[in-house]
């Protein structure tokens, strides 16, 4: 059986289909510097490096260049972060099947999250989706030195778990989780029900999940018949 130690994964289009709540989150912020709001769909292809990225590519459309300024930046920053804090899951659902997966996966190795949201905001939404107590850590990038796809964050938290980068596994929507996961030394797999596009380009023995489900079938196949379709 081919067995990880452990278990990493991301937050936002991978546990959480937070985009409707990160839209709520930067909308607030905007409207409470009186700034035009962006519709769902403008706001999903901007999700996965954070927050301070989100309202940079905010900042750099058409609407809002005019007003672009280090000051409305960190404004808006406080917002978003207000108001995610205020209501977690705004918008928000768990992903159909996760609950489910993450509480049988749990019960075999410890499991982390990895992601691109600062700390304080990603254990307000797990804790929220009441999936915060399944997790044996969060690690959240609170600096742009942590961001994915560095591999910081995933070092750390294999140095933490006591377990080598090799044994921990990666799950994520996003190019920048599978970069990551290279950077570590760690193996990959690709959440296919979430925001990103499917990578090219990779190790063939990359994981292509197309629903949560699908790692646990992975996990239970014999190492020789591991695919990566």
């Amino acid at each position: 059986m081919k067995r990880f130690d452990a278990i990493a994964f991301d937050l936002d289009g991978t546990l959480v289909d937070s985009a409707g709540g990160i839209a709520h989150a930067l909308n607030a912020a905007l409207a409470d510097q009186g700034l035009p709001s962006f519709p769902l769909d403008t706001v999903r292809a901007w999700i996965g490096d954070g927050p301070d990225a989100l309202i940079a590519r905010a900042l750099a459309t058409d609407a809002l260049a005019p007003h672009d300024s280090y000051e409305l930046a960190a404004r808006l920053r406080r917002g978003f972060d207000a108001a995610t804090l205020r209501a977690p899951m705004a918008g928000s659902v768990v992903f159909d099947g996760i609950l489910a997966v993450i509480g049988e996966l749990a019960a075999q190795r410890p499991l982390v999250v990895i992601t691109n949201k600062p700390t304080p905001l990603a254990r307000a939404v797990l804790h929220e989706a009441g999936l915060l107590a399944t997790f044996a850590a969060v690690h959240g990038a609170d600096t742009p030195s942590q961001r994915k796809p560095s591999p910081l964050l995933l070092q750390q938290a294999a140095r933490r778990l006591g377990v080598a980068a090799q044994r921990l596994l990666m799950v994520g929507d996003a190019a920048v989780d599978i970069a990551a996961a290279l950077a570590a030394g760690s193996a990959a797999a690709w959440a296919g029900w979430g925001y990103g596009h499917a990578p090219t380009q990779l190790p063939a023995d990359l994981w292509r999940l197309a629903t949560p489900q699908d790692l646990l079938h992975r996990l239970a196949m014999p190492v020789g018949a591991d695919t990566s379709h």
